[in-house]
């Protein structure tokens, strides 16, 4: 392990199996501290994320998805660049996209999605979700043993989410092939930051343009149909591309996170068989164990953030244009905010305070979702596997564990979980 005082948080491999001892060690700092590379500013203290996350006037979401990659475009003149960045906003990563967006033009494009996310639509498509789960359960059940992520919650993340936006049915097992072999958001922040301008949401935008334009020429009485005709809050209509870029957006946000919630779940399951057997005693326990599974790993590691204005956090001072770093990770073992914090603990009385799906306006649109997801997931698998364990002999023994992660600074993720289990005797009631 390279000397933390010097390591390049973005680029060294080292921390991409466990980052947690490199956070604290941040944190131990302060919990608003310059990193020696590239003039960012990690935060790891809860309340000092918080502030950021809530605070849209001073901090741009702009840098979200590239951090300090590539540099600004601009150099920062003034006591607010807010001007600079709306002038050379399209010279940003994904900035046609909702997560790199500041309010106004942010509340515009997040409103579309309000015609989607109904608690009726939510239902029908928790429906789907317990077909769903038996379907990909149905695949590998008999064999005793899965790779987890490409056989089940890649998969069932990318088919649920389709079915929520009403992707027809026949387009389903194309949605698997090609966002199978390449899921749309997992190449952002790669560490050799090959990834930089890329916009992995293309192949998405284009399927979603086709469905939005065919709804407004010929509408029919399906979830397209209202996307395609939702309006802005001031009932102008937006562009096809625009209702097109809110769908891949959730598409790809729902997507990624839900395939990292379920693989940190089933590792847990896998790794803590005293865990697997309360869960299995007391099934009300699944959802403090998915909020659980969200603090411990959060699928998301580093989220940036620019600074407008000068400001200062955790007594740090911020100039304009500086890149504040956001750790949700960290911030989610920060002890002082949850007690014994790197432990796993199914009763943590405040688990529900975990910031895995960020705060403010741009808290992810797909964690409800993603809970739902994990509850289902979780009952169906612990209703038809009897015992579930990591397969040894790709992961080691339990005193030795080895496992791989994505290499990303931005998103935290297994690449690969291999499980064994035995098959439960009487599948339980389809839901």
């Amino acid at each position: 392990m390279s000397d933390y005082a010097s390591i390049d948080f973005f680029t060294d491999q080292s921390l991409v199996p466990d980052p947690h001892p490199y956070f604290d060690y941040l944190r131990s700092q302060n919990p608003a501290f310059r990193l020696p590379h590239y003039g960012v500013v990690a935060v790891t203290g809860y309340e000092e994320a918080t502030e950021v996350y809530k605070d849209t006037d001073t901090f741009s979401n702009i840098v979200a998805l590239g951090g300090p990659f590539p540099p600004l475009p601009f150099k920062p003149e003034g006591d607010d660049i807010s001007p600079q960045i709306g002038q050379h906003r399209n010279q940003f990563p994904m900035f046609e996209h909702m997560v790199t967006m500041d309010p106004p033009d942010h509340t515009r494009a997040r409103s579309v999605l309000s015609r989607l996310l109904t608690p009726s639509r939510l239902k029908h498509n928790e429906e789907f979700m317990w077909r769903l789960a038996d379907r990909q359960l149905d695949e590998f059940l008999c064999n005793g043993e899965c790779e987890f992520i490409s056989e089940y919650s890649k998969p069932f993340a990318t088919l649920v989410i389709a079915d929520l936006l009403g992707v027809p049915e026949e387009d389903h097992k194309e949605f698997r092939t090609v966002l199978g072999a390449d899921r749309p958001g997992a190449r952002v922040g790669g560490l050799d930051h090959e990834s930089v301008g890329i916009n992995p949401l293309e192949w998405l935008d284009g399927k979603f343009c086709s469905y939005i334009e065919d709804r407004r020429r010929e509408p029919r009485s399906d979830v397209l149909t209202a996307l395609a005709t939702a309006k802005y809050p001031d009932g102008s209509t937006p562009e096809v591309i625009e209702v097109s870029r809110s769908a891949t957006f959730l598409f790809a946000a729902g997507q990624e996170t839900t395939a990292k919630l379920l693989s940190a779940a089933l590792q847990v399951l896998g790794d803590r068989p005293d865990i697997q057997q309360q869960l299995r005693a007391d099934r009300s326990l699944i959802s403090g164990f998915i909020e659980e599974s969200l603090r411990i790993d959060s699928p998301v590691k580093s989220d940036s953030r620019l600074a407008r204005k000068a400001t200062t956090i955790g007594g740090v001072d911020i100039a304009p244009g500086t890149v504040v770093m956001v750790l949700p990770g960290a911030a989610n073992r920060d002890p002082r905010r949850f007690e014994n914090p790197h432990e796993f603990d199914l009763r943590r009385k405040n688990v529900r305070e975990h910031m895995a799906f960020a705060r403010g306006v741009h808290s992810c649109p797909g964690g409800p979702l993603a809970r739902v997801e994990g509850r289902v997931s979780i009952e169906r698998i612990l209703d038809r596997m009897s015992h579930i364990a990591i397969d040894e002999a790709h992961h080691g023994p339990a005193t030795e564990r080895r496992y791989n992660y994505e290499p990303t600074y931005i998103l935290r993720g297994l690449s690969k979980l291999h499980l064994s289990f035995t098959t439960a005797d009487s599948v339980a009631a389809v839901h």
